[in-house]
């Protein structure tokens, strides 16, 4: 693809979003991705396009995949658009007593007993994987996210993105930590998926570094201290080289110089669309203040240290809005003049700044009042299950959140 025909900063809008299948009745997981796939293209496949959607299937067989199909214009229909796809992929799941279910993690999976790889076309990146690490653990089988790609067009446009995501990617967590329970208890964490990603290819710490990407704003450089010593680290594990891809790359955010765009990873699945989307658009319209040095240069948004980033990022995984910074030069980054500040109060600012944007429906805007208000999906979640529910009162509010997710409403208990 030429220079000309790439898409330059905030053009378009890949999003991503990964469901459970489980049973309708249990929710216990159900491992039928390739039936589903079968069942709307009417053979098995890894992919199936449905015009601007199409689904996939991921590493383990009871995930499916919704995403655009290529980058949308525009992300306020996006809602609606991946409910519809929600609620086709329910019809397909009926006659197997199924249903897709939303959230960062399977509440009560055994991931040791009951994971299943995908064992179709591409299996041996997935066979690799699991020689190499063990997919049987929850960070493998059990967490589920919604991405988004974000296109730039050079290697300028690439740095800018790449500063203001380095920026951002501490304070996502605060808005959408959606995994507060795993192995059937309440875990003390808001965003369990994000620890158990942050550790879960130890074996490699290369692989996802300390989650926020180092401090490099061009793609030679990239290149030479992130994707190069990540290859030589996993070489002698992967001497097929089916890895060696930037795709291997398990940082919160991830260049894919490939498709000229940065994936942010690390917002957890939410209980609806509606909810994802509005999340996914509060962060892209901040992330645009910031490339537009609205409240700090490009120059001092590269200074930021990745150390001092990660330590908020890790401390957002327990306390979400809680979380206080006192690290004023970050803050002033962020076009805050105030020594301590909770995340909470930090998107508050960014909200006030934001909210007039064309981006945000009705819909969107009620959400996320309410996000702000009440916290993220998890702090709502535990008013409920508090601090040890037992397996029906998880079951009941894991089955209301299903049902969040077939009607596209937002979780308020």
């Amino acid at each position: 693809m030429s220079e000309s025909h790439k898409l330059r900063l905030f053009e378009g809008f890949g999003v991503e979003m990964e469901y459970m299948i489980v049973d309708q009745d249990t929710l216990q997981v159900k491992p039928i991705a390739d039936e589903v796939l079968k069942a709307e293209a009417g053979e098995i496949t890894s992919d199936v396009e449905r015009g601007s959607m199409a689904w996939s299937n991921e590493l383990v067989l009871h995930v499916l995949e919704l995403k655009t199909n290529g980058p949308a214009k525009e992300l306020p229909q996006l809602a609606e658009q991946f409910h519809a796809e929600v609620l086709r992929v329910n019809a397909l799941l009926e006659p197997f007593n199924a249903m897709l279910l939303p959230t960062g993690a399977h509440p009560f999976m055994d991931p040791f007993s009951e994971t299943k790889l995908w064992p179709h076309e591409a299996s041996e990146i997935y066979e690799a994987y699991n020689r190499i690490f063990n997919c049987q653990g929850h960070g493998w089988s059990n967490l589920q996210s919604t991405h988004l790609n974000l296109p730039f067009s050079n290697d300028e446009e690439f740095g800018r993105l790449h500063a203001a995501i380095r920026l951002v990617l501490p304070l996502i967590p605060a808005l959408s930590a959606a995994s507060p329970v795993l192995d059937g208890k309440v875990t003390g964490l808001l965003d369990t998926r994000l620890e158990v990603y942050r550790t879960n290819q130890q074996k490699i710490p290369l692989i996802a570094g300390e989650v926020i990407p180092e401090a490099v704003f061009f793609q030679a450089e990239y290149d030479a201290r992130i994707f190069q010593p990540m290859f030589q680290a996993i070489a002698p594990y992967d001497p097929a080289g089916d890895l060696q891809e930037e795709f291997l790359n398990s940082r919160g955010a991830i260049a894919r110089f490939s498709r000229g765009a940065i994936e942010i990873r690390i917002i957890d699945n939410q209980e609806c669309p509606l909810a994802d989307i509005s999340i996914v658009a509060l962060v892209t319209e901040v992330l645009k203040y910031l490339v537009a040095e609205k409240w700090s240069s490009y120059e001092d948004q590269q200074k930021a240290e990745t150390s001092m980033l990660a330590s908020v990022f890790r401390s957002s995984l327990k306390n979400g809005p809680e979380t206080v910074v006192t690290d004023a030069g970050y803050l002033k980054l962020l076009g805050l003049p105030w020594a301590s500040v909770t995340l909470q109060e930090i998107w508050a600012h960014f909200w006030q700044n934001v909210q007039k944007e064309a981006c945000f429906s009705p819909q969107m805007r009620q959400c996320l009042e309410t996000l702000l208000r009440k916290g993220p999906l998890s702090k709502r979640m535990l008013k409920i299950l508090g601090n040890t529910p037992s397996s029906e009162e998880i079951k009941t509010v894991y089955k209301q959140l299903a049902t969040c997710l077939a009607l596209n409403k937002v979780y308020e208990p």
